[in-house]
């Protein structure tokens, strides 16, 4: 699966779990580290979790990579690494006050 593919891939399993204002960042000028960066946000802390969870079980059942998952515990945002795409999840106030899409954007 090539980066394109990924990102598709974890819009689409973000979407599946009703993420909200889901935006896709290439990054792939300005980053070594991934391509893309996809920032969603979940309406609590179940939420986040639920989308997290969802593009995580999915992956793996596609046999995609999984290199780490963080912030699972806290639920406030959790960043999900799939190498060409890495994926975070947070609620409304964590993302407003981190403001990514600015940061990356």
């Amino acid at each position: 699966m090539n980066s394109k593919q990924l990102l598709e891939f974890v819009v689409d399993k973000a979407d599946d779990m009703k993420a909200v204002d889901i935006i896709e960042l290439d990054v792939s000028e300005s980053s070594s580290i991934t391509d893309f960066m996809v920032i969603c946000s979940g309406t609590s802390k179940r939420h986040v979790h639920a989308i997290a969870n969802n593009v995580n079980k999915e992956a793996r059942a596609a046999n995609l990579e999984i290199i780490g998952m963080e912030g699972h515990d806290v639920g406030e945002w959790v960043l999900l690494d799939l190498g060409d795409v890495v994926l975070h999840v947070m609620q409304e106030q964590t993302r407003d006050f981190y403001q990514l899409e600015k940061l990356w954007g």
